[in-house]
């Protein structure tokens, strides 16, 4: 029986692990290696940090029975094994890279901030916002999804504080309509926008910007995302920005036992260029990345990535949403939806994340905006 690593129990990680375990029960042993014992839901972290929705939950019930979870953080992908942090090493058959994105490096003084990227910051933010004064001012630095959902967030559970939202932009990459609406419900919030600032720092007491210090009791960096340098510190083939190097199929460039999934992974441009970091493209290719690994077991050519996405959903509070219908290539179409409806839709999309992962043989996904053809691999 084939042994399966798989690094990582996020989104990809969990589905990768929960299809190899059902559709492959006779034919591979699953251990997945993350440093938590617990599933971090990363699309509720801004309601976690301000008080909301635990977005901490227990694996019994979410992880397949038959795999096996080592609490551990690896430190190195050799050729047919990983090195741990604890000095063991644990031998593979094929390896799953799954270790996810985290916030990318900020202005200078980060640390004087919360980063609500992970749940260690979010757990700092929710023990430091209680502590705040009312009129206290706080600001979040990001003009993306994330920034956007935890400014809304804290204004709603926190209506007594200042909440300041700074970006250069406000979804800059939605339409211009789409940017107005949600401008708009932002402001109706309680959020003050300061957009078209560029941020030079941060500090104790404040934000530097290029228009003079922004005074904040309370900062909040909301910005891009990296990735770990797993894959770098191991040798292993990475583009620019860090992520681990596949073919169509999610195969490793230069490690034919290696797949890459989520996040963390680059595969070509003509399947992957339409992907953004994010649970909708981290879901399905997990499952596709498991299908790969099954596919390589049982000596069949892996079938290319084809994966589609339908829309971007943004929560603005509990009572109030924002849908952005895209093409599978992710580019906006005219349908939006807004208000309670969107919250509502919004809030059903974060439980299905969690409930299809629990369902991995019965989960489809749309097919990517392009066609694809399969490649050879060459398993070493």
């Amino acid at each position: 029986m084939a042994h399966v690593v798989v690094v990582g129990a996020g989104y990809a990680g969990v589905m990768a692990a929960n299809r190899l375990a059902a559709v492959g029960r006779s034919e591979v042993r699953v251990t997945m290696v993350n440093p938590r014992p617990e599933f971090v839901e990363r699309i509720r972290l801004h309601e976690h940090a301000a008080g909301g929705a635990s977005a901490v939950q227990e694996r019994r019930g979410l992880l397949h029975r038959d795999v096996r979870l080592r609490v551990a953080t690896v430190e190195e992908i050799g050729e047919r094994s990983v090195r741990l942090d604890d000095g063991a090493a644990l031998e593979f058959d094929y390896l799953l890279y799954a270790v996810g994105s985290t916030a990318a490096q900020g202005p200078s003084g980060t640390e004087y901030a919360c980063s609500i990227a992970d749940l260690a910051g979010a757990e700092v933010l929710r023990r430091r916002l209680p502590s705040l004064s009312a009129g206290a001012r706080v600001v979040v630095i990001g003009g993306g999804l994330t920034g956007i959902e935890t400014a809304a967030e804290i204004a709603y559970r926190y209506p007594s504080l200042v909440v300041e939202l700074v970006s250069q932009s406000v979804a800059g990459w939605l339409p211009q309509s789409s940017r107005v609406s949600i401008e708009g419900k932002l402001t109706k919030a309680g959020v003050r926008l300061r957009t078209g600032v560029l941020v030079t720092g941060i500090r104790p007491d404040g934000v530097a910007t290029d228009t003079g210090l922004l005074p904040s009791d309370c900062t909040v960096w909301a910005g891009s995302f990296s990735v770990p340098d797993l894959a770098l510190r191991s040798g292993l083939p990475v583009a620019a920005d860090g992520r681990l190097r596949t073919d169509d199929t999610l195969v490793c460039v230069d490690h034919g036992r290696i797949v890459g999934v989520g996040d963390a992974a680059a595969p070509p441009r003509h399947v992957g260029e339409h992907l953004r970091m994010s649970c909708q493209a981290a879901i399905p290719m997990g499952a596709h990345g498991a299908d790969t690994v099954l596919a390589l077991l049982r000596g069949q050519r892996p079938e290319p990535l084809s994966l589609g996405l339908a829309g971007q959903a943004i929560s603005l509070g509990r009572r109030d949403g924002f849908i952005q219908a895209t093409h599978r290539d992710d580019s906006a179409r005219g349908f939006v939806l807004s208000g309670r409806v969107a919250a509502v839709v919004k809030e059903r999309v974060c439980r299905f994340t969690v409930s299809s992962m629990r369902f991995p043989r019965a989960y489809r996904w749309l097919p990517g905006p392009t066609s694809t053809v399969p490649n050879s691999i060459a398993v070493r």
